[in-house]
């Protein structure tokens, strides 16, 4: 079977801490969960590559498996822990302090496969899984290589509590043909407090699109010498803003696979990240007729500059 998009990053299980509720909600997480079921409510077919610990439960696999994502690849390492992440929000939602509780083995070279048939890889690290030589590999076997590196500038103090640093091995962009980032870490990438110039350091480096993300902000998506400013689509309400930049992602990469316009696809991509804000975790991912009602309202409101 040809994939549309195959997600490489550890599915982790999240401890989430919202101030409205005393304990933690416990549930599925991880980039490569948001950006898998975001593209597969858009009717693109999807594939993960990822590894996760004994204590990984099998109801998740399940649950990933019904909504129509391949799990062919995703290897269960009884003896090794899964990711896991504790996330505590602020009073409004707009901060939130990350800790890295465990971590899995990395994905290697070998977990690849030699024939991988997809259209798209999506490299989606959260605690440093994925190094340069996974990027390189996956380059020859697909057409279009994205990357969203925030596993990659992370670093974990004694506590496992995350920190941002400099992008250590800058080569991986000169494979990736689409980027997205928040505005810290790209800002980090770059070695830059500057956005504008943290975007044109990302472009020189080889990278044809540029997408950063900024929550209620929305977006700022850079290609071809033209830069647009994508709103965000307003929620319902909001109830828990984890992995509204993966669910970005999804969108995005479902209808880029299919060859749309760019800035479509950020509209596309910002809409299905208003959907997923209004539950908890990646369990309220909005069908594909309404993340499409959005995208459309969103469109005629990009602005280019």
């Amino acid at each position: 079977m040809v994939f549309d998009i195959v997600v490489v990053g550890h599915f982790c299980i999240d401890a989430i801490s919202l101030p409205s509720r005393k304990s933690p909600y416990i549930i599925l997480g991880g980039s490569a969960t948001y950006v898998s079921l975001s593209a597969k409510h858009l009717g693109a077919s999807v594939s993960v590559i990822s590894k996760v610990g004994g204590d990984f439960p099998e109801a998740y696999l399940w649950w990933l498996s019904q909504e129509g994502i391949n799990l062919t690849r995703v290897q269960k390492v009884e003896q090794e822990k899964t990711t896991r992440f504790e996330l505590q929000y602020n009073s409004d939602l707009s901060k939130r302090i990350l800790k890295l509780a465990s971590k899995a083995p990395p994905i290697t070279v070998g977990d690849i496969p030699n024939h991988l048939e997809a259209k798209a890889a999506h490299l989606a690290p959260i605690a440093g899984e994925i190094q340069y030589g996974v990027a390189e590999k996956l380059k020859g076997l697909v057409e279009i290589l994205s990357l969203d590196p925030q596993g990659l500038v992370r670093v974990f103090d004694e506590n496992g509590t995350v920190a941002t640093k400099s992008l250590e091995d800058k080569r991986i962009l000169e494979l990736v043909n689409v980027y997205k980032s928040s505005k810290e870490e790209i800002e980090a990438v770059a070695g830059t407090k500057d956005l504008q110039s943290a975007i044109k350091t990302v472009h020189t480096l080889g990278v044809e699109t540029v997408i950063v993300t900024m929550g209620a902000k929305g977006a700022i998506l850079s290609v071809e010498g033209t830069s647009y400013e994508v709103p965000a689509y307003p929620p319902s309400r909001l109830v828990d803003p984890t992995g509204a930049g993966d669910a970005f992602m999804g969108g995005f990469l479902a209808e880029y696979v299919r060859g749309k316009e760019a800035l479509w696809c950020a509209c596309v991509g910002s809409a299905a990240a208003s959907t997923v804000v209004e539950g908890i975790g990646p369990t309220s991912m909005g069908c594909e007729s309404e993340i499409l009602r959005r995208a459309e309202q969103l469109y005629g409101k990009g602005i280019k500059h």
